[in-house]
């Protein structure tokens, strides 16, 4: 598990079943029960990105930058655009369901930056904008690709359609925060091989 500490063991497993769950009702499949009323810190409101790999592959991440509503209704309804609607892919399909794993990370407050030595690389995630223009990277991104903080800024604002070094020139318009993240997925509650 990594990250900030935030939640407990059972509020990141309820979250990771609640990512699944409404996952596969939007696809149609047999849900089980409904999770019911969140509780404690998952009724709080929270942002959170939700990621889906197949295979270890990324098949879809969506999220929220802002805590607008419960996290728990968070994880559910970008646990759900992430594996339909996320441009970069087409929609799942229920067949392949049982072969994707669920990963959610919540966000930190975004705090802005000045220079790349505000940024720890695998414990900050990014989000920049300007004007219409915004783009957001998560902590482990840096991390599984081995970017230091200038490659994590400059690709960040890549996403974002600007130029990689635009965050070399704050002001303008433009703004750099950082955040931390809690991120979990399934495979941290696995037990481990023999």
């Amino acid at each position: 598990m990594r990250g900030e500490r935030v939640l407990n063991d059972e509020e990141r497993r309820e979250l990771l079943r609640r990512a699944r769950h409404a996952a596969a009702r939007a696809l149609g499949l047999p849900a089980g029960p409904s999770p019911g009323e969140p509780a404690g810190a998952l009724a709080l409101p929270a942002a959170a990105f939700v990621t889906w790999r197949k295979e270890g592959r990324l098949r879809g991440c969506v999220g929220s930058v802002l805590p607008e509503r419960a996290l728990a209704a968070d994880v559910e309804s970008n646990a759900v655009e992430a594996l339909l609607h996320d441009p970069r892919f087409p929609p799942a399909t229920p067949r392949d369901f049982s072969r994707y794993e669920v990963e959610v990370s919540v966000l930190g407050p975004l705090e802005p930056i000045a220079a790349p030595s505000d940024v720890e690389v695998g414990r900050h995630g990014l989000f920049v904008e300007k004007g219409s223009r915004a783009g957001l990277l998560l902590p482990q991104v840096a991390r599984e690709w081995g970017w230091d903080a200038e490659r994590f800024l400059e690709q960040v604002c890549l996403k974002a359609g600007l130029p990689g070094d635009a965050w070399r020139a704050p002001g303008k318009g433009l703004s750099v925060y950082r955040f931390s993240a809690e991120v979990f997925g399934e495979s941290d509650f696995r037990p481990a091989s023999a």
